[in-house]
Parts: C-alpha cells; sequence; structure tokens
C-alpha cells in the first residue's frame, strides 16, 4: 500500500529516468536511494502506460488502462513509488494525450475501427477522415504496391485473449487486421475490397493518408481527447494513479497537437485537481506561454535556449558564420541562410510530408466556400485554396495559433501579402484572403462546427510544420554552430546578453515560477556538455577555420562541405568517442537534412561516402588535430559546462536533470542518449566537479526551497570593473547568490580579472562549493573564481 501524501505540491527539481524493458520500475527503485540523497524531490519517468511491446520510449501508446507489463506492470508502479516516498521522493508522470500506436494486434480501441468501421462505439477516438477513401481507412504497411506482394496476404484463424477476439484474421508479415464480419469467406480480392480498411504501399501515406498523426509518423494515430468521453476512457488510470498518491504531477506530451490544447488543460486541471503540470511547449523567439493555461508553465526548452544563448559569443558568433560560408559554400537556402533555410524546408514538407494534411484543409476549405452564403466564398477552386493555404502555412514562425483573437498576430497581413504573390493572376490570389478570413473567424457562422475545424486543423498543421521543418529539417541543414541548432534554439541569433538572460528570469519569476527548466532530455540533439564545448568555437572562430584548413588538407574524402563542417563539430563536442556513435550520428544528420539522401529516399553510394569519410577523418588520424585543439580549449569548456549547470540549478523555475547529467555527460541525438544508465547501489557522493557542483545546489534547493520558490525574488548582480561582463550572477531572496564566468576564453585573451568586483548583498556569504571560504561587501572576482570559474554563496549571517 502506499503511504499518503499531503497536498500537492511544487517540486524543487525532477529527475528524468528513461524507462525501458532494460530499465524497468525495479531498476528505478534501485536508484532511489542515490537519487534521494542527491537531492532532487521527484522522479520524472517517461510514459509508462501500456506500449508496442520492446519500445525504449513509451511514447507509442496501445492500452490507456494499463501500466505497461514490460516495465513491471502496476505493481511495479506502485512498489516504485512506495520506496520513492520512503526516501522522501514523489513521482512526475510523462503522459501521451495526443496520440496511440498504430498497431492494431497490440491496440484494442483501433482494433475494434478496422473491424466495425465508423459505427463503432471507438471510432470517435481517432481523427480519422471518413469521407476520404471511399469510407475506408489507410493503411500504409505494405511493403510495395498491393499487386507485387498480393501472394503475402493471408486469411487466417487467429486468437487473442487481450483483444477477446476469435476469428479470421488478414495477415501480412507481421501485421494482423481483423476482418469485417460476415467477409471471412469472400475470393481474396473481394474481401480485400469489403473492408473498412486499405492496406496499401507505404509510400501512399504522404498524399493518401485520411487519419491524423504525430507530425509525419504515420505509425502514431491521433487521439481526439478533446471529446469528453475519449478524455475519461484516455485518462481514467492516470487519474486513479493520482489520486492514490502514486503519481503526484504530470509532464504533457506534444499539447500542440491537439485540437484545442486549452481546452484540455483546463479540462486536466478539473480533473487533477491542480496537480504541478507542465506542457511540452515549444515557444518561439518572443512568443509567450498562453496566460490562461492552467499550467505551472513549459517543460524548459525555452530555459534551455537563454541559458545556451548566454554562454555564446555574440561577435564570434558571426565570425564563425563567415567561416563557416567560405569553407562550405552554402546555398542561402540550404543552410546559408537561417531564414531562407527554413522557409525552403517548409516548401519541401508541406508539399510532401505533409502533403496529405494539407489536402483535407483544402477539402474543408472548399466545403465552406461552397456552401457559404457569402459571394466572397464563393468560385474559388480546390487548387487555389490549397495553394493559399501552403504558403501561408510556410510563413508561419510560431508553431501555432490557439484563438481567432490571436490569429492576426500569428498569420498576419504582411504574410498575406507575400502569399498573394504566389498567383499569377492576382484575382486568384484572393483565395489567401479567403483562407485568412476563415482563420480570424471573420463573416457569418464564425463558430459554426466546419469553422471550428478548419481553425483546429489549420493550428495542428501548422504545428507538425513547423517540427518538421525547423528540427527536424532546417536544423540539420544550417549547422555554422551546432549547439545552436537545439529544440526551442534560434540559430539566426544564438547569442543572449546578460541583461537579456536577466529579464527572462524576472518575466519568470514573475509569470511562471514552478516552470519547469531543463539543460538536457531525451529530445536534445546534443546534451548540454556537449553544446558547452561547442560554445567555445564561438571565442575563437579563427582557430577553428585553422584547425579545418588542417583537416582538410588531409585528404580524407569529403563527400561534401557542409556534412564535413558538421561532423567535425560533432566530433569536437563529443569528444573521445565509440565511432560507431559518431557515424550513427551523422547518419541520421544527413538523412534528415535530406539533402543528399534521406529516411525514404536513400542514396547508398552517399551514404557510403559518408561512413568512410567519418572513419578516415574525424574517426582516424586528421581527428587528432581536433583533439588537440579540444584539449587546448578545455578550461573554457569546463567553465562553459559548470557555469550552465550551476546558473540551472538556481535560476527560476524547477530544474529538470536528465539522467546521467548530474556529472559529465556528453551524448548525441537519440538513439545515443537514451542509452540506460547505471546508477550506484546506494547514496554515495557524487564524482567530478560538475557532480559535486549539481549535488550541492539540488541539496540546497531541497534544504531551502522558500528561497527559489513561488514567493522567491530573483535579483540580477552587476560585476564592477574592467572584466565585468564576463561576470554574471543574481541573487535568490537575498539569501543565495550565484556567480559564472561567462566567455572565459575571451577574458583570457584579454588578461584576465583585473581589480574586477562583485558587490554582494548585505551580509557574510559561505562558499559552498568551496567550503571555509567567506565573503563580504565587494568581493574580488579572481579570488571568488580561485578554485573554481563559478561561485555558490549562501549568507551565513550579519557583516
Amino acid at each position: 500500500m502506499t503511504p499518503e501524501r499531503p497536498d500537492p505540491v511544487v517540486p524543487t527539481a525532477t529527475y528524468r529516468l528513461q524507462l525501458q524493458p532494460s530499465f524497468p520500475f525495479g531498476a528505478a527503485a534501485a536508484a532511489v536511494p542515490y537519487l534521494a540523497s542527491l537531492g532532487v524531490s521527484h522522479l520524472h519517468l517517461s510514459p509508462f502506460l501500456e506500449s508496442v511491446p520492446g519500445s525504449t520510449h513509451g511514447y507509442d501508446v496501445v492500452d490507456h488502462a494499463r501500466v505497461r507489463g514490460e516495465l513491471g506492470g502496476e505493481e511495479g508502479l506502485r512498489a516504485l513509488a512506495h520506496t520513492a516516498r520512503e526516501h522522501g521522493l514523489g513521482l512526475v508522470a510523462d503522459i501521451v494525450p495526443n496520440h496511440m500506436a498504430m498497431s492494431p494486434r497490440h491496440n484494442r480501441p483501433l482494433w475494434e475501427v478496422l473491424r466495425e468501421g465508423p459505427g463503432s462505439p471507438y471510432a470517435r477516438w481517432f481523427d480519422i477522415d471518413w469521407e476520404a477513401q471511399g469510407g475506408r481507412l489507410l493503411l500504409p504497411v505494405l511493403g510495395q504496391p498491393l499487386g507485387e506482394v498480393w501472394d503475402q496476404l493471408k486469411v487466417e484463424r487467429w486468437q487473442d485473449a487481450h483483444l477477446g477476439y476469435d476469428g479470421h484474421v488478414l495477415r501480412y508479415y507481421d501485421h494482423v487486421l481483423p476482418l469485417r464480419e460476415g467477409t471471412e469467406e469472400l475470393p481474396l480480392p473481394q474481401l480485400v475490397d469489403a473492408q473498412w480498411y486499405r492496406p496499401a504501399w507505404w509510400r501512399l501515406a504522404r498524399t493518401e493518408l485520411n487519419y491524423r498523426r504525430f507530425f509525419s509518423i504515420s505509425e502514431l494515430i491521433g487521439v481526439r481527447v478533446e471529446d469528453p468521453e475519449v478524455f475519461a476512457a484516455t485518462h481514467g488510470k492516470l487519474l486513479e494513479l493520482l489520486a492514490d498518491g502514486v503519481v503526484d504531477g504530470l509532464r504533457v506530451d506534444h499539447p500542440d497537437g491537439l485540437a484545442d490544447p486549452g481546452g484540455y488543460l483546463r479540462r486536466l486541471h478539473e480533473a487533477t485537481g491542480g496537480r504541478w503540470t507542465v506542457v511540452e511547449k515549444i515557444l518561439a523567439d518572443g512568443e509567450h506561454l498562453p496566460a490562461g493555461w492552467p499550467v505551472a508553465g513549459t517543460t524548459g526548452y525555452d530555459a534551455l535556449r537563454h541559458l545556451d544563448g548566454l554562454f555564446t559569443d555574440p561577435a564570434g558568433v558571426g565570425e564563425l558564420l563567415g567561416q563557416y560560408r567560405r569553407f562550405a559554400a552554402p546555398q542561402a537556402d540550404r543552410g546559408g541562410h537561417w531564414e531562407a533555410t527554413v522557409r525552403r524546408a517548409a516548401y519541401k514538407v508541406v508539399t510532401h510530408e505533409l502533403a496529405t494534411e494539407v489536402d483535407r484543409l483544402t477539402r474543408v476549405a472548399n466545403r465552406l466556400c461552397a456552401a457559404s452564403p457569402d459571394p466572397a466564398l464563393r468560385d474559388r477552386a480546390p487548387w487555389a485554396l490549397r495553394t493559399a493555404l501552403r504558403e501561408l502555412l510556410v510563413r508561419m514562425e510560431v508553431y501555432r495559433p490557439y484563438t481567432p483573437g490571436d490569429t492576426a498576430s500569428v498569420v498576419t497581413e504582411e504574410a498575406a501579402a507575400e502569399a498573394r504573390q504566389a498567383f499569377v493572376v492576382p484575382e486568384e490570389g484572393g483565395a489567401v484572403d479567403v483562407v485568412r478570413g476563415l482563420l480570424l473567424g471573420q463573416g457569418r457562422d464564425a463558430d459554426g462546427p466546419e469553422r471550428v475545424e478548419f481553425r483546429d486543423r489549420f493550428a495542428q498543421t501548422s504545428s507538425a510544420l513547423r517540427a518538421k521543418s525547423v528540427e527536424d529539417t532546417a536544423f540539420y541543414r544550417y549547422v555554422p554552430l551546432l549547439s545552436a541548432t537545439e529544440v526551442g534554439g534560434s540559430p539566426g541569433s544564438p547569442a543572449v546578453s546578460p541583461e537579456d538572460f536577466h529579464a527572462y528570469c524576472a518575466r519568470v519569476q514573475r509569470d511562471w515560477p514552478a516552470t519547469g527548466t531543463v539543460l538536457s532530455t531525451h529530445d536534445t540533439k546534443r546534451s548540454a556538455d556537449v553544446r558547452a564545448a561547442l560554445a567555445v568555437l564561438t571565442e575563437c572562430p579563427q582557430r577553428w577555420a585553422d584547425v579545418l584548413a588542417e583537416v582538410t588538407r588531409a585528404g580524407e574524402g569529403v563527400p561534401d562541405a557542409q556534412l564535413a563542417w558538421a561532423a567535425w563539430q560533432t566530433a569536437f563536442g563529443l569528444g573521445p568517442a565509440d565511432g560507431e556513435r559518431l557515424q550513427g550520428a551523422l547518419l541520421k544528420h544527413v538523412r534528415e537534412a535530406g539533402l543528399h539522401t534521406a529516411w525514404t529516399e536513400q542514396e547508398p553510394a552517399y551514404e557510403a561516402a559518408v561512413a568512410a569519410f567519418v572513419a578516415a577523418g574525424p574517426c582516424g588520424a586528421p581527428g587528432e588535430h581536433v583533439a588537440a585543439l579540444r584539449g587546448a580549449l578545455e578550461p573554457y569548456i569546463r567553465a562553459n559546462v559548470l557555469g550552465a549547470a550551476l546558473v540551472h540549478l538556481t535560476m527560476p523555475g524547477v530544474p529538470d536533470l536528465y539522467q546521467g547529467t548530474e556529472s559529465e555527460y556528453r551524448a548525441l541525438v537519440d538513439p545515443d542518449n537514451r542509452r540506460p544508465v547505471r546508477f550506484p547501489p546506494e547514496a554515495l557522493d557524487v564524482p567530478g566537479e560538475k557532480g559535486a557542483l549539481t549535488a550541492t545546489a539540488l541539496r540546497l534547493r531541497a534544504r531551502r526551497p522558500a528561497v527559489f520558490g513561488d514567493t522567491a525574488t530573483y535579483t540580477p548582480l552587476d560585476a564592477e570593473g574592467p572584466a565585468a561582463a564576463h561576470c554574471v550572477a543574481f541573487a535568490r531572496s537575498g539569501e543565495v547568490v550565484t556567480a559564472v564566468t561567462r566567455l572565459s576564453l575571451r577574458l583570457a585573451d584579454t588578461g584576465g580579472w583585473h581589480d574586477t568586483r562583485l558587490p554582494l548583498p548585505p551580509g557574510r556569504w559561505a562558499d559552498l562549493l568551496v567550503p571555509e571560504r567567506e565573503f563580504t561587501g565587494h568581493a574580488r572576482v579572481e579570488e571568488l573564481f580561485a578554485r573554481l570559474p563559478v561561485a555558490l554563496l549562501e549568507r551565513v549571517g550579519e557583516e
């Protein structure tokens, strides 16, 4: 039985664990003593409801009513919660409301829909356009066109206790599909045509798919949680676990995929009794979280961008970009200019990966125009509406709008004017104004169901387009500084001034004091320590260019200069590593970039050339030049690593630590960053400087939560003297001071701190990272940072 818990609480710090069959609940429970000693208040668990067998991430849910058996089932989860409570820890759950796995043999609601069609009580669960595909659901599961795999389709008898099914099925290798009642005796051609689904070649998903999915991943089907019955069915087990005290808080995955994120979050808030909840919302530069959402804040990618930017040299960024352009000579819209690269990537995604989503939007718009009593909407050709939609979508600079009211600031008149230029005949360009008017809620019947559907689908498509074109394409094409191409990042302007950083922290403390903050996650393309190393290159762009010239002369067979630049930066950031990890990350890099090869259109010759280059270059003898540069820059990398870690742990918000990152942690994009972590069997001191710093800061937060909580204060502290710009400091509630070194290589090049001083708030201040040291008044920064490039001070008394 789980011990009773008090009313909902805000965590002081969370620790993310990636559950998977090789790291189940039992392994998490074994790590509890160590994690409790570290100083976190809650374990942040990756999705743990039943998912596709063997899944290493859990985002492919198949049954919302069961805790995943491969992890130890509900008994294992409750046992983990009990162990955690005994050590003073709670649990935060990562939940996936947007989608389920497109795996009928494991997903019973989907199985029933395939068997019974739109008449199934489960049909309301899924976002399916039954009017398309002749009233059938397209299943893109065939390896080749239907006629070429006909002999592989088999009708068999099949039983499954979990599905409660005993009957005939249509089998295609591992795909098992139920038969519509009364069709099992038909000849195969008629049998296939008689089903509520259409088995089809996987490549047809791009243009023919008639169900909403997660981004462009056809294996994940969208769920309609806006329906109250679907919400109740998909959240019942989670609400039970919350009510029983097994789970204390929630992380909501991808709310932007939902039809009405605000409405969903309000329903969730009411159902959970206001538990601490953060949302995986990616905020563009200057964008703010909707004030009306009843959540504690985001999962923290906005904090990550500001933290990374603080340790990025604004002057060096421009110089590094110039060196990159000279070395790689990229076309402006294929990696040479950020905005142009994003725009071209968006056109590619909207006309290819998301073509079916745009077609569905076009059908809704066409129906609205044809049925409208407003003559201004009549005589609009579907092709013109489709073009208008594409042109407006590619100009979206945020993930999505949420209400007709805020659409005007997102789908701007300036964007509409640009979109009209895509039409040769100006009158046909009026389709842009029609579409924009529908989105803004103009005209009669603005709140009619089809108008609402159109606005919702536009917003959902916009979200998918932004993610696919920016995170999954442009980030791999625009590569002057890889540390800037991170989720939530702004590669076109990656540096953040101390003034802007302080302003951001002040807003967070005022508006969202319990928001999440992160430096590394299961989705970051490079861990914080890798990015910290790469940021140093902005302080020495010429040295970097000289090293690249040296390794290029070594003649390692560069397949293309853009890839070479990215590969050498990846090797620099990772440091000495397993060549297989580097090969895997760079193969993913070139496929995501889609310039010479892609996941769905692979070019074996190019990929072989990339593999040969990586083996002979970054993993070969020329790699020693890059390793030597990294070695020479190690003191400055250390300053960035420790500085970012300390600021993260003491700035406003609730810090979330990704597994293993309390100590040095160098990882690349998934699956590299989702490798299981080995924890000490019992409470131990965390090894290394970063480990000691992390444990000290976390234990301070646990010991003095009010200093960092909702009612805390955040006060910037300005250093004085010749090197003042290199010291970033702030006070929390007048009781704790954080001070870190910024741009330490530039600092060394200009002769160091000299007589720079940091005016401390009144009192005596003990150094928690270097015990037995105290400071008062105007502390000399050179003395403050004598042992470490950072300082964490606690007020211990009056002067």
